[in-house]
């Protein structure tokens, strides 16, 4: 099930939303509180079982083993010895379960080509979110081991934080220490779930009207293959999967921040205008803000950050983007993707520091959009021989243009012109009605709009899942 079916929107959605929020416990609070917590918990895992059945099963096991192993280390604080073999059978139990679902075939596909080995072996379906869950329960007993947070004694607490449908698929990568708070008690009023509606409304129609459409011209444009693009169709076509991975992924996440509002969380927001940094650093800093949070504090910093000198630093780095890229996928193209931004910020580090900031902001923005456009290459690509060959047609072994280019460009050219400028926030900037009552007006009517055309988008397409549920 995703967040922009019919099937989520009228059936699912306002059932959950009818049973947590009626009443069955007026004069007793805290009843009524595990009340909604059971609504939320069970509700999510009928969300994950509605597309793989099969696979509740695995997250059940997370849940379980992960839960008692917090229990485990609380128990032995005063075992240092016993208390790090508890840790690290957690640890290497996560990431087997990650490792087997996820790149077993990876290892032996790639066993067979070097030492001609012959094994065979059946590709396992990839269960969705299991990258998504499997860091979060990561982060919830790394934090128990070092002593930054408590351990988790409800279990259906631990089962809501592991399994909430509004983050369970894509994200974003809720850390344990972020929602704690939640898990026990939060706040339900009429101005946060209003919020929250608005924040799911604008994700939509990211998902549905934006990313959707010009994901339609990215596919038609490589329906003939990379082999037969010109240059011209070549970038346009990686500009427009550019926009389309950008509205695709942060739509998601606005919608799961939206629900979270709904059911009385705060989750981190993972987006901020990425195709707007200066810099590669910066446009880390403000892409997928909760995986490379995640790399950072439970990564980088405890292999030593920079703080170990220059060699170290970029040891450190070399290893966070490396994980980065095989977190993304089980394929070169991912491995080669994460070494691409690993050198870059290397270089950026250490050696063009002082010439990159010498040139002015605007020239600084145009290089760091260009390097990331360039990027996605290897990450839409199925294989690394793709993206070179598809490299190769954007720089013309192809020739320059397709008797079809012209086309292209002239009909899809005022949608990709709206999506660009969204994508900058240029329509953040523009002016905004002093009036207060005529604004809201104007908001809520808009916001309206957006909701019915989202409606009709999805009546009248096919199915098309979120790009980072392979993931």
């Amino acid at each position: 099930m995703v967040f922009s079916s019919a099937t989520f929107l009228f059936v699912f959605l306002p059932a959950v939303l009818l049973l947590y929020f009626v009443p069955f416990f007026r004069k007793d609070r805290q009843k009524e509180f595990t009340k909604k917590n059971i609504v939320l918990c069970l509700s999510s895992l009928v969300f994950y079982a509605w597309g793989e059945p099969v696979y509740i099963v695995l997250m059940l096991l997370s849940i379980f083993y992960n839960y008692n192993a917090g229990i485990d280390l609380e128990s032995h604080e005063d075992e240092p010895k016993t208390r790090r073999r508890i840790f690290v059978c957690a640890i290497i139990f996560n990431l087997f379960v990650l490792g087997f679902f996820k790149y077993s075939g990876f290892v032996v596909e790639n066993l067979n080509s070097l030492f001609s080995l012959g094994i065979k072996y059946e590709p396992l379906a990839l269960p969705i979110g299991i990258s998504f869950y499997t860091f979060q329960v990561m982060s919830y007993i790394i934090d128990i081991y070092r002593g930054d947070c408590k351990t988790q004694h409800s279990l259906l607490n631990f089962a809501t934080y592991i399994s909430m449908f509004p983050q369970l698929i894509a994200g974003p990568i809720v850390q344990y220490n972020d929602v704690e708070k939640y898990l026990s008690y939060r706040e339900h009023n009429v101005r946060k779930f209003a919020a929250g509606s608005l924040f799911f409304i604008r994700g939509l129609g990211k998902k549905v009207i934006f990313a959707n459409t010009i994901g339609a011209v990215y596919t038609q444009i490589c329906s003939d293959g990379v082999s037969s693009l010109s240059a011209v169709n070549a970038w346009f076509a990686i500009l427009c999967y550019t926009l389309q991975i950008y509205f695709d992924f942060s739509g998601y996440s606005d919608m799961a921040v939206g629900l979270g509002k709904m059911f009385g969380f705060d989750l981190v927001h993972n987006f901020n205008f990425p195709y707007c940094a200066v810099s590669i650093k910066d446009f880390w800093s403000r892409w997928h803000i909760s995986l490379s949070s995640w790399f950072r504090d439970y990564v980088y910093i405890p292999l030593g950050g920079n703080r170990k000198g220059t060699a170290r630093t970029i040891f450190n780095i070399a290893v966070v983007w490396t994980l980065t890229g095989l977190w993304h996928g089980a394929s070169w193209n991912f491995v080669a993707w994460g070494a691409f931004y690993g050198l870059l910020l290397v270089s950026e580090k250490y050696i063009f520091k002082n010439l990159h900031e010498k040139l002015p902001r605007f020239v600084r923005r145009v290089i760091t959009m260009l390097i990331v456009i360039i990027g996605w290459v290897f990450f839409s690509s199925e294989t690394l021989s793709d993206a070179g060959e598809f490299l190769r047609a954007m720089f013309g072994a192809n020739g320059f243009a397709s008797d079809n280019t012209a086309y292209l460009l002239l009909n899809n050219m005022f949608p990709f012109a709206v999506m660009s400028l969204s994508a900058l926030g240029f329509f953040k900037k523009l002016p905004t009605l002093r009036n207060v009552p005529l604004r809201l007006a104007f908001q809520a009517a808009g916001y309206i709009a957006v909701f019915l055309l989202c409606i009709v988008f999805i009546v009248s397409s096919t199915y098309n899942p979120f790009l980072y549920f392979r993931f």
